[in-house]
């Protein structure tokens, strides 16, 4: 199936990696505002085709599907855009800024018999369902922690009075938007939605959040989340059950799982992983909800479920952190 990016970043990288891994996949176009960027990036895939804007990228009727992975600020116009053209779309988290911009796309690819999926790699990764089988274990679980606290290799650019898009509030990004969303998502798939949420963030002087805490609350459990741009974490993420505890030092990449008994004997759940076998996953299932939609309805609205829910703690966690982003309005659309 014939695709094109949005977005020259590392990340474009690793997922046109992992769409080789996947197969099925041609990479036929790229979109890059500067066109020399473009050109350098479609050039080490044998790319000869560069768009400077999303406009004729979605004039393009030989493109089939479009993996977005621009900041965030722009995530919902082109995705809709994609879409109003009858493209497949595979948009980066966060997949829109709001739930209610999420919710009116899903709706938008509904209509027009499109896949709209958010690119998460922890859903669509084996490791995930080994989680899952080895949760009974840890008996009654009454607490975790996700962390996600990784210092930013644009920080010190910030540091020297440089404005990189990750700590500027006008991309909608931040310490939440960046990492929190990882924290977020397993917590909603594997405990469900919680009943409250409170939290707070620590604001940088552009007012991106450099870091942020929450908590969610659950009948049986609370569910703690951390996340930083500015400092590195090396404990990772834990949950606590009374007959185990399960430890994960990678809770974006669901690597380095082990399960640990309360006598401190242990098992490995989950290894490291390339990052492009991390990205496969998501690829090789974007492609089979678009060829296969009755065999794969079931998990596709699963997964459209799960990041409109998890849009909405998002939003719940911002609200209560005074996390705001100049043009974008909570609960609503763009100003």
């Amino acid at each position: 199936m014939r695709y094109a990016v949005i977005g020259t970043g590392w990340i474009v990288d690793s997922y046109i990696e992992g769409a080789q891994l996947a197969g099925g996949w041609e990479l036929a176009a790229v979109c890059s505002r500067n066109r020399q960027h473009g050109l350098d990036f479609a050039g080490k895939y044998g790319v000869a085709t560069v768009y400077t804007t999303p406009e004729e990228l979605a004039a393009d009727p030989t493109i089939q599907a479009v993996y977005i992975a621009s900041p965030n600020a722009f995530h919902y116009p082109q995705s809709k855009l994609m879409l109003s053209a009858g493209k497949h779309v595979l948009c980066e988290k966060p997949i829109t800024v709001l739930p209610e911009q999420c919710a009116e796309l899903q709706e938008l690819a509904a209509q027009r018999g499109l896949i709209y999926m958010e690119a998460i790699m922890m859903l669509h990764l084996p490791q995930r369902q080994a989680i899952l089988d080895v949760l009974p274990e840890l008996g009654q679980i009454t607490s975790a922690h996700f962390d996600f606290s990784q210092r930013s290799s644009k920080y010190d650019a910030y540091l020297r009075g440089e404005l990189p898009n990750i700590f500027n509030p006008k991309m909608a990004t931040g310490s939440l938007m960046d990492l929190g969303v990882y924290c977020v998502y397993p917590a909603v798939d594997w405990f469900g939605m919680p009943r409250s949420v409170t939290a707070a963030a620590d604001f940088l002087p552009s007012g991106a959040d450099g870091c942020c805490a929450a908590i969610l609350e659950y009948p049986d459990k609370l569910v703690t989340i951390g996340c930083s741009k500015t400092g590195q974490s090396r404990l990772g993420s834990e949950i606590l059950g009374d007959t185990g505890t399960l430890a994960i030092d990678s809770i974006s990449q669901l690597a380095r799982i082990k399960f640990y008994e309360n006598d401190g004997t242990s098992k490995e759940i989950a290894g490291s992983y390339e990052k492009a076998v991390l990205m496969s996953g998501e690829a090789k299932d974007f492609l089979r909800y678009i060829l296969s939609p009755a065999e794969t309805q079931q998990e596709y609205t699963y997964a459209a479920e799960l990041s409109l829910n998890v849009s909405r703690v998002m939003a719940e966690i911002r609200r209560l952190a005074g996390i705001s982003f100049p043009g974008i309005a909570e609960g609503g659309a763009e100003k």
